[in-house]
């Protein structure tokens, strides 16, 4: 026992060692790692639910028409932008649509249109990469592309803080492309018109029911009463471009909750020498702006103006489908009113032909989101 005692010794003293030199090496760590940091949350614009009021605006130009001058051939160019919009109780944009409408007529030295009046007349949006403006780009992006940017920079903003927009000026034909850090890389078209439009929309909103869930934007245009010269009956040429406009708010079942319908009647005339005589700085009204100055109250069997014929259609239409809109009777009074409504309702209130009225609210459902 004696002989064993002093080995024993000699192996706790071995154990020991090795259990200090141990503990003189890099603690473990056993402290648990931090949680990564949160990813930042997008701020998206606070809005009251609802659109409590509905809106439509409109420009529109005649400034880039051109006379006859030498080898110049005239031409008639009518550039409408329009805009539809729903705000909340607050005022802020809640639902924006814009869209621009370019149309061109096109006359030869004789002052003969050469364009084809019964074309499909389109828009940017509905031109999409057709528009080619993507190869001017400096950032790759076509107008149809560049349009919902600045539409979902509007959303949750008033009106005041829409016109606020920091710009500058690229050159004389873009004096205002947005100078905002989140749109910079997204939108590089001038603006001025779009805010002023919206503006417009703004000044014109009205109040509309609960319940509106979708906005869309309807158009039609159409070239057909615009004229070559004609000496013989002392017709100068002139160039119209009709465009029908409206933009309708729906519920989640898609009835009409309320639809707002114009109509923008823009003429660029011509002398006999194919100088422009219009006012190419002018204002341009639509019907519901010119309301009574439109006169067609001299001419109507009910002694009621457009405007006021207008909005009944618009009352008439609220509360009803698309499909229900569609079907309404109309009758044919004469070549120039093929589809005058043929509704109890409204035979005493409304005898102009509305056929387009019809489609553009149907193609606003189309387009609603």
């Amino acid at each position: 026992m004696k002989k064993l005692l002093p080995i024993f010794l000699v192996l706790v003293l071995s154990v020991v060692g090795l259990v200090g030199c141990q503990e003189t090496s890099e603690p473990a760590n056993n402290t648990p790692a931090p949680a990564p940091a949160p990813a930042p949350v997008e701020e998206k614009p606070v809005v009251e639910d609802g659109i409590a009021k509905l809106g439509l605006g409109h420009l529109t130009s005649i400034a880039k028409s051109k006379d006859l001058n030498g080898d110049v051939l005239p031409v008639a160019q009518v550039d409408t932008t329009f805009i539809g919009a729903g705000f909340d109780k607050n005022g802020k944009v809640v639902k924006v649509q814009i869209d621009h409408a370019q149309q061109k007529i096109n006359f030869d030295k004789d002052l003969q249109i050469t364009t084809d009046l019964k074309a499909p007349q389109v828009t940017k949006i509905e031109l999409g990469d057709g528009y080619g403006m993507i190869a001017a780009s400096s950032i790759g992006k076509n107008w149809h592309e560049q349009i919902p940017e600045l539409e979902k920079w509007m959303i949750g903003k008033t009106i005041e803080e829409i016109k606020a927009m920091k710009t500058v000026e690229r050159d004389a034909s873009h004096p205002a492309v947005p100078d905002e850090a989140d749109l910079t890389s997204l939108v590089t078209i001038t603006v001025e018109g779009y805010i002023a439009a919206i503006e417009e929309a703004y000044n014109n909103a009205v109040e509309i029911p609960a319940g509106a869930t979708t906005l869309g934007l309807g158009h039609e245009i159409s070239l057909a009463k615009s004229k070559s010269l004609d000496a013989a009956k002392n017709v100068l040429p002139a160039a119209q471009v009709d465009t029908v406009l409206t933009v309708s708010a729906f519920d989640k079942d898609g009835k009409v909750v309320r639809t707002i319908i114009d109509t923008a009647q823009t003429k660029v005339s011509f002398d006999a020498n194919g100088k422009i005589t219009t006012d190419k700085a002018g204002e341009f009204k639509t019907k519901i702006e010119l309301g009574d100055e439109y006169g067609m109250i001299a001419a109507s069997s009910i002694g009621k103006n457009w405007y006021q014929q207008i909005a009944e259609l618009e009352k008439w239409m609220a509360g009803k489908k698309v499909d229900e809109i569609k079907a309404m009777k109309t009758i044919e009074r004469d070549a120039s009113h093929p589809a005058v409504p043929d509704v109890a309702e409204l035979a005493s209130l409304v005898t102009v032909t509305v056929q387009d009225y019809i489609k553009v609210v149907a193609e606003s459902f189309d387009n609603a989101k």
